[in-house]
This record gives structure tokens, C-alpha cells and sequence, in this order.
């Protein structure tokens, strides 16, 4: 749904609709997309996210130890498939 200048959703009543309307038209009020600079966001971690870079599960990943990955792995396999410890292979 389409949101105002300040990321508040449009209005539902017509009146308040068609002043915003009028608003935006004489450019009282800009209708745009907020950037992430004034979202609060890194504009250089947006980057990194869109291109791929290494964030969040694969940066944790990379300082763990295979160990640490293994459990890790297992654990999350439990909980996917909700099985008891026993059942799954153990290391």
C-alpha cells in the first residue's frame, strides 16, 4: 500500500484523501520514497545487502569453527524437522 511523505498509510476518508491529493499536486508536500539515509539506514550495508556481501548467518558462519558449524547445523536440524536428540546421527 502506498504510503504518505513520512511513511504514514494514505488516509482512508475521501476528504483527507483529496487534501493530501491537492497537498502533493501543489507541492506542498513531496511524494516519494523515502532513501535509506532517511530511513536510519547504512547506505553502505544497503549496498553490501542488495550485492551479496557477507552479512548476518554467513558472518557468523565465517568465525565459527567447523565444530561450532557442525553443532550449530544439527541443532537447526532438530528443530526444522522436530526430532528428538536421540534420533539424529550424533558426532
Amino acid at each position: 500500500m502506498p504510503t504518505g511523505p513520512k511513511g504514514q498509510k494514505r488516509p482512508r476518508d475521501t476528504n483527507q484523501l483529496a487534501k493530501l491529493m491537492v497537498d502533493i499536486l501543489t507541492g506542498q508536500v513531496e511524494d516519494r520514497e523515502r532513501t535509506a539515509e532517511e530511513q536510519g539506514k547504512d547506505p553502505s550495508a544497503v549496498k553490501r545487502g542488495h550485492l551479496g556481501g557477507v552479512k548476518g548467518g554467513s558472518a557468523r558462519a565465517a568465525n565459527m569453527t567447523a565444530k561450532q558449524r557442525s553443532d550449530s547445523a544439527r541443532n537447526a536440524a532438530r528443530k526444522r524437522w522436530g526430532q528428538r536428540p536421540s534420533t539424529l546421527l550424533e558426532d
